[in-house]
């Protein structure tokens, strides 16, 4: 029976503890979201629109020209090394019937050693370009990268986040938090210096 009692004496206890804690919670004014950060004391964490700095960073369309203007280079390049082929392939068919039969097999065979080489010419230069590429995209990453250390160290950030369209890891960040125009600006100007 003393267990019992004890029992009773626990859940009574509890009832009334908790019944207090409502009838002190009904007083109380509701509480009041967090200010927002005013004008004068600045956010330590912001972000960039990455999908704007891509666009318009000088230094990025600068690599995007240079790129592109060595991919024209190349495709000129393996165009001309085909139509070279295709025309010799155009002349065999041409005079395949005066030929004897030891010819026709050996134009055969230096034309089809000559179209690996071609396939094995177009598949380095494509190679090659991919390379290009990814180094100068890691030589821009690592302007950026630093350039972000300085610019956050400059305006007291501790993190400087990126924002691209279709990014499922940053869904929504306050419009008041982008500083993809100042930096952008900073970005920009610093590239300027650098080219001079």
């Amino acid at each position: 029976m003393k267990a019992t009692g004890s029992l009773f004496t626990k859940i009574t206890l509890g009832v009334l503890f908790a019944a207090g804690i409502a009838a002190c919670n009904q007083n109380k004014t509701p509480d009041k979201p967090a200010a927002p950060a005013t004008s004068g004391s600045k956010p330590e964490i912001v972000y960039i629109n990455e999908d704007t700095v891509t666009t318009k960073y000088e230094a990025a369309k600068d690599m995007r020209k240079r790129l592109e203007d060595k991919g024209k280079a190349a495709q000129n390049d393996v165009g001309g090394k085909r139509q070279a082929l295709q025309r010799q392939i155009a002349e065999y068919q041409k005079n395949a019937a005066t030929m004897s039969a030891d010819q026709r097999a050996a134009t055969e065979q230096r034309l089809q050693r000559e179209g690996q080489t071609e396939q094995a010419y177009e598949q380095n230069a494509g190679a090659q370009m991919q390379s290009n590429q990814a180094d100068e995209t890691k030589k821009l990453y690592e302007k950026v990268y630093e350039f972000t250390k300085q610019y956050a160290k400059e305006n007291g950030y501790k993190m400087v986040l990126t924002f691209q369209s279709g990014n499922t890891q940053l869904l929504y960040a306050d419009p008041s938090l982008d500083v993809t125009a100042d930096f952008l600006k900073k970005l920009n100007d610093a590239y300027a210096k650098e080219k001079k």
